[in-house]
């Protein structure tokens, strides 16, 4: 699941910060546009007007105008990957891997109708669903070289960074690719139960409802 957020967004001075900035407001602008006038009709031209920035700064952005509907925070992946790496050697790898996504989804909380309209642009265009999830796969398995690594007593090895995703998700152990594989899900399944009972319960209590019965094994409801 890729945010929206500026937070922490792998540090850096005033000139990274108003990078992250620029690169959100195009992010904003595109989904807003297409959610309103659909994928197809929103040009370069619209979105960087919308954001208030040239056509050439939007292409020091994104290679595609269609990268601008699908990558909404680059940044977002990477903070997980060294949350998980960084935390402390005391907890497991699910429970530095629940508390690195929950930190990220704390603030994508907050903006909720943002997500609404992300997701109504991604479904109504078939071939912007189809890059989301080749860039979630990509993701996940940078999460597994994560998780691989802290099992690994702190190595930094994270593989050959020449190889392609799929021969990286061959070379990973199996626990994480199936932890990095099982997050994501939840975190998807989380999002579909909130966004249908979003009156009655906040995002992140089903978020950590979630994660308790992974960390429970599962266990079958009272009938």
């Amino acid at each position: 699941m890729q945010l929206m957020s500026e937070k922490g967004a792998a540090g850096g001075g005033l000139r990274e910060r108003k990078k992250r900035a620029t690169r959100a407001a195009l992010a904003e602008a595109a989904v807003r546009l297409a959610a309103e006038h659909g994928a197809d009709k929103v040009t370069v031209e619209a979105i960087s007007a919308a954001a208030g920035v040239s056509v050439r700064t939007f292409f020091n952005y994104f290679d595609t105008r269609d990268d601008a509907f699908v990558a909404i925070d680059a940044d977002a992946g990477a903070r997980m990957r060294h949350s998980v790496l960084d935390a402390p050697a005391a907890l497991s790898p699910l429970q530095a891997l629940r508390d690195a996504m929950a930190a990220e989804l704390a603030e994508a909380e907050q903006q909720h109708e943002l997500w609404r309209l992300h997701a109504e642009v991604l479904h109504a265009s078939p071939h912007l669903l189809v890059r989301s999830l080749v860039a979630h796969m990509a993701h996940e398995t940078e999460l597994a070289e994560a998780i691989a690594s802290r099992i690994r007593s702190g190595s930094t090895r994270h593989g050959d960074p020449s190889a392609s995703d799929q021969e990286r998700r061959e070379a990973l152990d199996l626990y994480p690719r199936l932890l990095a594989a099982v997050a994501v899900a939840a975190v998807r399944t989380s999002v579909e139960h909130w966004c249908a009972r979003q009156k009655d319960v906040a995002f992140l209590d089903v978020f950590q409802e979630v994660f308790d019965l992974l960390a429970a094994g599962l266990p079958a409801p009272p009938a």
